[in-house]
């Protein structure tokens, strides 16, 4: 069953869309030239709580919640990702946004990469941040997927978010040793995004199962527009190893941000949005 709560953007208004007999849930906030915000597996648009408010200071933000998180309703059927670059797409074409730079984080980078390849006229620029479907392709990634799927572990602790999101001890016990450096630094407000996006979630086991399936080195020669690749120098969930592929394989510059683990959109979104916004302004 879709939710009918909308966690907290500032300056973000939430809007629906029907694609396909799957109603989707995105949010959109500022003015200017578009931009595109795609979250990780077990996520959501709140993900980006920080992160899209700083952008949206320069640029209309689009921030879709993909099929089966957030608000949004889950696909019938997920063999690939390739389903859910096409529900960013719609969003993009309803929003008549043009060709828009895409961020992608985690699983949320793979979507855009599928989305570049299957759609180029849409994305003028990728940005990937801490970017899945290197290391995360194989048994072990899909059994750790599939525990995740199952177990629900952000599904049981997000009941005590705003607790959690208050006190830098609970924060730093919630997420420190697999999703971040120093959450105790994190603010409030970045914290809630991530709880309360995994609150949400209603069908992340076929998601989970298509990343653990998938590798993008295959199709990484079909991305034509400027990439940027983004790390934390501390994470623990997709090594830099896979950054420097990335980077290597596409010919991008790469930006490792200090004293930051997986969730560097909400560790250290100063530096993720500045790091973002050079790298548009220059890829013109």
């Amino acid at each position: 069953m879709l939710t009918e709560s909308k966690p907290k953007l500032d300056g973000f208004v939430w809007r629906r869309l029907d694609v396909r007999a799957a109603r989707l849930r995105y949010a959109v906030g500022g003015d200017g030239p578009p931009l595109v915000l795609v979250h990780g597996f077990a996520g959501a648009a709140a993900n980006f709580a920080v992160l899209g408010p700083l952008l949206a200071r320069r640029h209309r933000v689009l921030i879709p919640d993909l099929p089966g998180h957030g608000g949004s309703e889950p696909l019938a059927a997920v063999t690939s990702l390739a389903g859910f670059a096409d529900r960013v797409a719609a969003v993009l074409d309803h929003e008549g946004a043009g060709r828009a730079p895409v961020v992608g984080h985690s699983m949320g980078a793979v979507v855009a990469l599928r989305l570049a390849a299957r759609r180029p006229e849409l994305v003028r620029a990728l940005v990937l941040a801490a970017a899945a479907g290197i290391s995360t392709s194989s048994r072990l990634s899909e059994i750790f997927l599939a525990a995740a799927s199952t177990l629900q572990p952000g599904r049981r602790v997000a009941r005590w978010r705003r607790r959690i999101a208050r006190s830098p001890r609970l924060r730093a016990l919630t997420f420190d040793g697999i999703s971040t450096s120093d959450a105790a630094a994190m603010s409030e407000t970045a914290a809630l995004g991530f709880l309360g996006g995994s609150r949400e979630y209603t069908e992340i086991w076929s998601p989970g199962r298509a990343l653990a399936r998938e590798d993008v080195r295959l199709d990484l020669e079909l991305v034509r527009c400027p990439v940027l690749v983004l790390a934390g120098a501390r994470d623990r969930q997709v090594p830099v190893d896979d950054a420097f592929e990335y980077a290597r394989r596409l010919g991008a510059p790469l930006r490792v941000i200090a004293d930051c683990g997986h969730l560097l959109v909400g560790e250290r979104p100063d530096a993720c949005a500045d790091a973002i916004e050079r790298f548009v302004a220059a890829a013109g």
